[in-house]
């Protein structure tokens, strides 16, 4: 009897060492990285909680460590290959950091065609659901959305009509913004947003086309004085934005940490970060009014002008589509047609 009791004892004692090295083994630190510093929005508003979200739906069993301000090394357009590789789990970026990458979703960085923060959000989802496997091989979609309608903050001098844009020397956020910029007759000058600061200081561009959100972050409001919106209810352009998990990380979960990481996934997901970009947006655009810098629009009529000037970008971003042997005027009219469905 006495034996039976040792024995079961040592089987219990196992059961328990046992069931405690499975409930460690089921612990998970997510690494998360981005380029920006852990002051700015979306490091503050999205990434943290969304990680307190997933570490509270796990029950403490899934945690993020993150890394902003490119902490894991690198520079910004190595984000992509930093997730894909491994080095980091999780990451933000920006796909126009990686021009060529991603041919198909660049759609909504063409100009004009974004509305507001959430439904374009939705829109470039439902988008990269159906277009998206080649462009997201490797890694699993969290959230995809583009910032707010991108502002031109000028330096010393307005500019209100396309005369008066004329080889200006601009920093645009992507490879489609760089060719709107030139088909407006400025100097495009593609840089990621943290060396936009020092070339505004020093004189090396003249204006940025940015959101308003990141104007705080990166001094924007101090080193400029005019502030140009386009009007018309679409943006002049925006920078597609995602935040993404190494698939084979997320292959290695279990179910029901996959199912956290799904549950805080997807199209609402997206669009509940773009409701935080457009409460950002409002903070920027009241710093630079708070300085008394003067915010403004174009004429409608300049609007239309830009808008047809800016018309050559989109075709020829269709034709290089369809030269790849994929209908670029389909893929155009559907990621327009989206953006409009959520719209209403």
């Amino acid at each position: 009897m006495k034996m039976r009791k040792i024995a079961a004892g040592l089987c219990a004692a196992l059961s328990l060492g046992a069931a405690a090295s499975s409930a460690q083994a089921q612990e998970v630190v997510l690494k998360v990285a981005h380029f920006l510093p852990p002051v700015t929005p979306m490091h503050a508003q999205v990434i943290v909680p969304w990680c307190d979200r997933i570490e509270t739906q796990s029950q403490g069993r899934m945690k993020c460590q993150i890394y902003p301000a490119m902490q894991l090394g690198g520079t910004p357009p190595q984000l992509l290959n930093q997730v894909r590789d491994g080095v980091a789990d999780i990451v933000w970026t920006l796909p126009g950091y990686t021009p060529g990458r991603f041919p198909l979703s660049e759609v909504f960085e063409l100009p004009f065609i974004s509305t507001t923060h959430e439904a374009t959000a939705r829109a470039l989802w439902d988008f990269v659901e159906k277009h998206g496997a080649k462009e997201f091989e490797g890694v699993k979609p969290i959230a995809t959305w583009t910032n707010g309608p991108n502002v031109l903050n000028l330096r010393d001098r307005r500019v209100d009509t396309l005369e008066d844009f004329k080889g200006m020397k601009v920093r645009a956020p992507s490879r489609l913004g760089n060719k709107m910029l030139t088909a407006l007759g400025a100097t495009a000058v593609g840089m990621p947003v943290p060396q936009m600061t020092e070339a505004l200081s020093k004189g090396v561009i003249e204006a940025g086309l940015v959101a308003w959100e990141v104007v705080p972050a990166t001094k924007t409001h101090e080193l400029t004085r005019f502030h140009l919106e386009s009007g018309g209810g679409r943006a002049m352009t925006t920078a597609t934005m995602i935040y993404v998990m190494n698939q084979k990380k997320y292959d290695s979960l279990p179910a029901d940490l996959k199912k956290v990481i799904d549950d805080n996934s997807g199209r609402e997901t997206s669009a509940w970060v773009a409701a935080e970009h457009l409460k950002a947006d409002t903070v920027g655009r009241n710093a630079a009014a708070a300085r008394g810098n003067t915010i403004y629009q174009l004429s409608p009529a300049e609007s239309v002008r830009w808008e047809a000037a800016a018309a050559p970008v989109t075709a020829e971003w269709v034709r290089e589509t369809s030269e790849k042997g994929v209908d670029g005027r389909k893929l155009y009219e559907e990621a327009r047609a989206l953006v409009d469905k959520y719209s209403q």
